[in-house]
């Protein structure tokens, strides 16, 4: 483990790394852990409950959504299967599926909130725990989580599990916010977007001088990457995903990249100029152009980056500025490497395809990359409803390239010339 400072978790090695990835959660103790467990589900609590105040708890099917109450009931599963009910939780990547689970305090929790198992239709007609019912499971089952880690071992194989049901809860509180934004359900910022509380300052603290360039420049700089070869793939202590283990090089020839994301004053003008849709939540006004923002019209500011749009829209504004979406690889060597990289407002679609890195194998929880190989683009980043535990430049965000509920947009890059 790296050594420790103020307990905040230590950062990544190299300067680049620092400056964009925020603390090193991958590297958190057992105390900090513990206290972002506890700070996230306080959040995690706050937004379901703008839910119930909109009379939200139960929404209509949709192939992007899932019932609140089932979101909020699987995330107390998901930490209680791999943690209180999990007889190798000190072994990390070691675990092996043939051993039983321990019984759950749930006696419907694995028919109901196993999203391995359950279909994603079936989960409208499920008879869920209700609100308060919901809560005290996942009180539950958070007390039994803080007791066990307080006794847990130091090691990355005997922390791996709580970081593992940490950076899960961050998921889900993010996919949350997105659909409050679909469902038009008021939801505060402050309730999912300020920096963890106990942890100090979070990521969005340390990307505020790339977020204050992007503003600046947003319109015109470009970044000069020479040839290079790009390794990708994480090594070293901490938790990793698994696919984002394998670490191998990438031959890069010389480009340039966008120095910050498309902003609405870009794509804007090239809706206009060729008469293509406007991107979701956007209309025009009286004064110029109006965004939704969680049921709430608002002036758009279009200095902000464009968001909202699907694969398919960046590659069409891409063709049209005779520019191409950046891979993944050179996404990343543009992060790590300039520092005047502006990323964390949206999630960026790449033009690479969701695969594995050489000699990928599976974690534990292996729903969680293999299936959906080959499915689905790359996306690279983070975006405003991302919880700073889960920002990493080298964190691989993957969705079906129509989407346009997630929170993302894009930048351009083309070879020098």
């Amino acid at each position: 483990m790296h050594r420790e400072t103020n307990n905040l978790p230590p950062v990544e090695d190299s300067p680049t790394a620092r400056m964009h990835s925020g603390p090193g959660w991958r590297t958190a103790n057992a105390a900090q852990i513990a206290a972002a467990l506890r700070s996230l589900r306080s959040r995690t609590l706050q937004v379901f409950d703008a839910y119930a105040a909109a009379g939200a708890l139960h929404v209509p099917y949709s192939d992007a959504l899932n019932p609140p109450l089932w979101e909020l009931g699987h995330v107390g599963w998901y930490q209680e299967s791999w943690i209180a009910r999990n007889p190798q939780r000190d072994g990390g990547v070691r675990y092996k599926h043939a051993l039983p689970l321990l019984p759950s305090i749930l006696e419907q929790g694995d028919p109901w909130y196993d999203s391995s198992t359950v279909p994603h239709d079936v989960r409208w007609s499920l008879p869920l725990l209700d609100s308060q019912a919901c809560k005290a499971y996942l009180a539950a089952t958070l007390a039994q989580t803080l007791a066990l880690l307080a006794k847990a071992g130091s090691t990355d194989d005997a922390l791996y599990f709580y970081r593992l049901v940490l950076f899960h809860e961050a998921m889900h509180l993010e996919a949350a916010v997105y659909m409050a934004q679909a469902l038009g359900v008021p939801l505060p910022q402050t309730a999912y977007a300020a920096p963890l509380k106990g942890t100090a300052l979070g990521a969005q603290g340390a990307m505020h001088s790339v977020v204050s360039y992007a503003n600046k420049y947003r319109a015109t700089a470009q970044l000069h990457i020479q040839k290079q070869a790009w390794t990708l793939g994480r090594s070293g202590p901490g938790f990793a995903f698994d696919n984002e283990l394998g670490v191998h090089p990438v031959p890069l020839d010389s480009f340039d990249i966008d120095a910050a994301p498309v902003s609405f004053a870009q794509y804007l003008a090239y809706v206009e100029s060729i008469g293509c849709a406007l991107p979701r939540y956007v209309q025009r006004s009286a004064s110029g152009y109006a965004h939704q923002v969680f049921g709430q019209w608002q002036a758009l500011d279009l200095s902000k980056p464009a968001v909202h749009l699907s694969q398919h829209e960046a590659l069409a504004y891409c063709a049209h500025a005779g520019r191409r979406l950046p891979t993944e690889a050179e996404w990343e060597c543009a992060a790590m490497t300039q520092p005047q990289f502006a990323w964390g407002e949206v999630w960026e679609w790449t033009g690479s395809t969701f695969s594995p890195y050489p000699g990928f194998v599976a974690h534990p929880y292996r729903d969680y990359s293999e299936p959906w190989f080959y499915t689905r683009p790359v996306l690279r980043g983070a975006c405003t409803a991302t919880q700073e535990v889960m920002r990493h430049p080298q964190y691989r965000n993957y969705f079906m390239a129509g989407r346009t509920d997630i929170y993302a947009g894009f930048r351009t890059c083309a070879r020098q010339r």
